[in-house]
């Protein structure tokens, strides 16, 4: 009797320990969305999501054809660790070409809200309209100079980055696709050493309660510049570039990185019937203060050659060629691929000689907006659509206020900060774009319109034009 009485106090008292334990154990707390979904790349048949979430969690995409839940399908779990900075990125494949898709991300198997609100986003894949039709009419937003300020660690005095509401304005005008062309976020001191100050950088960027409207309105691309690159104006030297580059690619949603056997953040993608190429300004570049000389370079000899490959193979009637840096700003105080002579001379003879259409440089960095032309001998202009800043300080040099390469009927913005949109439109082969620039208050503050017809080599040999054609895809539509 005495031993079932010691054995039912030891139970009890080991009851009481377990609970006691129970009530001072940290609960676990269920992982959140943090910052987006955000939508990456989309083609015909496949297309990418984005999230980052608030802790570990296992997560998945339900998706459905709009108006048919009852197709849905759910992908794989993907692990958003600590390894990945909580983040995943789904990729969706044997989807219909031009078909809208309803989505939920699943959190422990329950839909999990969005930071801007609801529970379901959409994601589009692109129309297949080669040999059927003509091309989709579409918008691309872009721009460049994304600083979220954080008291403690930026530079004393009035803060450098402003209202990031701009984000709210370009998600208004209903992109189809978003291009950052670089200075994504701002590296400060306190990043340059910490591979995890760093990462923590791009986090904190990221989960902006303005931008997270924008991340599921339109398809995300992307390219860096020297701030999210390293610190400023940074170069091929920069200790921390493979880690940098890791990082690039854990927070944005591109198709591809590099070419063969050489890495980067450059890379091609279509939208309709334009090319976009991707360039990265950085990786190889050489300090720009460094004299002219054949080695000088920005782009490295394997980048420079995927590009003039790149451009030669593409049957697009615009190639949209993005950059961190100005492509042709001969005049600037700043950097500027025009500060490698050599370089940049080679890629515009090999545009002029192999008598390639359609070519349009973006770019951004300068903190201030402008539209700039060129054209080489026996060629037609070339013209170069900076966009900046987002949120970052404006500024210009003073000299350049009066830049003789900028276009008639356009003016240098250097008052608001700025968003640029490229819209694609017309039959096939009257394919038009317009090149438009917007504040920070949604106020269009210029449009400059090229067509196709108007990006094309002269005739040789005083022949007559011939007539203008767009994309081959069209050849049935020629009649």
């Amino acid at each position: 009797m005495r031993k079932s009485i010691s054995s039912l106090a030891a139970t009890l008292a080991a009851g009481v320990l377990a609970l006691a334990q129970h009530s001072t154990a940290p609960k676990t707390i269920a992982a959140r969305i943090r910052s987006g979904p955000m939508l990456g790349y989309a083609d015909l048949t496949e297309a990418s999501v984005w999230i980052q979430t608030t802790g570990p969690a296992d997560a998945r995409l339900k998706y459905w054809p709009e108006g048919r839940r009852g197709e849905a399908r759910t992908t794989p779990p993907l692990s958003a660790n600590e390894k990945t900075d909580e983040t995943a990125l789904f990729v969706v494949s044997g989807l219909e070409p031009g078909t809208r898709y309803p989505y939920e991300i699943l959190l422990a198997g329950a839909p999990a809200s969005f930071p801007a609100g609801g529970t379901t986003g959409i994601l589009t894949t692109q129309p297949f309209w080669q040999w059927r039709s003509n091309p989709p009419d579409f918008t691309v937003a872009f721009g460049s100079c994304y600083y979220a300020n954080e008291p403690k660690v930026d530079r004393p005095g009035t803060p450098y980055g402003s209202d990031p509401g701009i984000f709210r304005k370009i998600a208004a005008m209903k992109p189809d696709v978003m291009i950052w062309l670089g200075d994504n976020i701002y590296y400060r001191e306190v990043d340059f050493g910490s591979v995890a100050a760093m990462r923590r950088r791009n986090a904190i960027g990221r989960e902006e309660p303005a931008l997270q409207p924008l991340l599921s309105a339109a398809h995300h691309y992307a390219v860096w510049d020297d701030h999210d690159f390293g610190p400023n104006d940074s170069t091929w030297i920069n200790r921390y570039w493979k880690e940098s580059f890791d990082i690039f690619k854990t927070y944005w949603a591109n198709p591809t990185y590099g070419a063969r056997g050489v890495d980067g953040v450059f890379g091609q993608f279509a939208w309709g019937d334009v090319d976009f190429f991707l360039l990265d300004d950085r990786m190889y570049r050489t300090p720009e203060r460094v004299a002219e000389s054949p080695d000088k370079t920005m782009l490295g000899p394997d980048q420079l050659r995927w590009l003039e490959h790149s451009l030669s193979y593409s049957a697009a009637p615009f190639k949209i060629v993005v950059n961190g840096s100005q492509m042709l700003n001969s005049n600037s105080h700043g950097e500027s691929f025009a500060h490698y002579v050599n370089e940049q001379k080679e890629l515009l003879d090999w545009i002029v000689k192999n008598r390639i259409r359609g070519v349009v440089f973006l770019s951004g960095d300068r903190h201030a907006a402008e539209l700039l032309s060129v054209t080489p001998a026996g060629s037609y202009p070339l013209y170069d659509f900076t966009s900046s800043p987002f949120t970052a300080g404006m500024s210009v040099e003073p000299a350049e206020a009066n830049n003789p390469l900028r276009v008639s009927g356009t003016s240098l913005v250097n008052d608001k900060h700025n968003f640029g949109l490229l819209r694609f439109h017309g039959a096939c082969n009257d394919r038009t774009l317009d090149m438009q620039l917007y504040d920070e208050t949604g106020k269009e503050r210029w449009t400059y319109t090229v067509r196709g017809s108007d990006l094309v080599p002269r005739p040789r040999d005083g022949a007559a034009r011939p007539r203008y054609l767009g994309h081959p895809a069209c050849a049935s539509l020629r009649g």
